[in-house]
């Protein structure tokens, strides 16, 4: 089967561009729709201790999104050249539900992630986005690890 919509999630890392690489060189290959995430993690309340941190949270909150936003553009801006339809998300909570809920909402027939690849206690205090995506997930998912080279 041939995907028609690819999800690419990124956390603009090095980590994943092979990823990014792989999913852009499968939506052209297939002519799919390459719909590109970025999760914004929540991780430990925040944004939910707003109230108790002597910040402004409200403008880190607007000034993240805004940083996203104009990278998600960018990206998108450089595939459509390659890719005819790309379409960008960001979203603020726990990366792996949010990566497996835009997939449902989007009928994403392909995720395509990169994985940090830590191991021992990083992976233990840390966990793994792509384990947790892998195990809920009701698409097939390609986890590409940072030393994947890419496509020619």
């Amino acid at each position: 089967m041939a995907p028609k919509t690819i999800l690419l999630c990124t956390d603009f890392s090095g980590n994943s561009g092979p990823a990014r690489d792989l999913a852009v060189d499968y939506a052209r290959t297939f002519c799919a729709k390459l719909v590109i995430l970025h999760v914004i993690d929540t991780w430990a309340g925040f944004p939910a201790y707003e109230g108790r941190i002597p910040i402004d949270v409200g403008q880190v909150v607007r000034s993240m999104e805004s940083a996203v936003t104009d990278d998600l553009t960018a990206m998108a801006k450089q595939f459509r050249s390659v890719v005819g339809e790309v379409e960008t998300h960001s979203r603020f909570g726990a990366p792996a539900q949010e990566i497996v809920r835009l997939a449902g909402d989007e009928s994403v027939d392909l995720i395509v992630m990169g994985t940090h690849g830590w191991t021992g206690l990083k992976h233990v205090l840390l966990g793994s986005v792509a384990e947790n995506v892998v195990r809920t997930a009701r698409c097939p998912v390609l986890i590409v690890r940072p030393d994947t080279p890419a496509p020619d």
